[in-house]
């Protein structure tokens, strides 16, 4: 029987980088760049990233367009709402002129009533 003869430093250093050579050479072979329909594909995943990047860009661009038509909904009724404040502050005002008249209407009325009961027993007082 033959005797077992170690391998040396270089042999195991370029055994393994024939071995390394060959891994390469396997890998490179199974590459999909190597595979006739690898570029049909390669064009399908780029349109394809290409129409969910546009729908990306519309989903974006009407969030914002809903984000504005949100806004100005927002300022028409601030306004709309201090508008109802206003006509109620000018028909609370109004109403407070209203009763302050007719206060003094009654007021006045009252005054009269009560001259008159006076002139009445005035008049009584003098013909006794």
């Amino acid at each position: 029987m033959k005797e077992f003869k170690e391998p040396t430093l270089e042999e195991r250093r370029l055994q393994a980088l024939k071995a390394k050579q060959a891994q390469l050479e396997a890998a490179r072979a199974k590459a999909p760049s190597n595979d006739p329909k690898f570029a049909e594909r390669q064009a399908a995943r780029a349109q394809a990233s290409e129409a969910r990047d546009t729908r990306a860009r519309d989903r974006k661009a009407q969030r914002e367009a809903e984000a504005k038509r949100k806004v100005i909904a927002e300022a028409e009724q601030e306004a709309a709402r201090v508008r109802a404040l206003e006509a109620a502050k000018k028909a609370r005002e109004a109403e407070a002129v209203a009763a302050a008249a007719r206060k003094v209407a009654t007021e006045l009325e009252q005054k009269k009533e009560r001259d008159a009961r006076y002139a009445a027993r005035k008049a009584r007082t003098k013909k006794k």
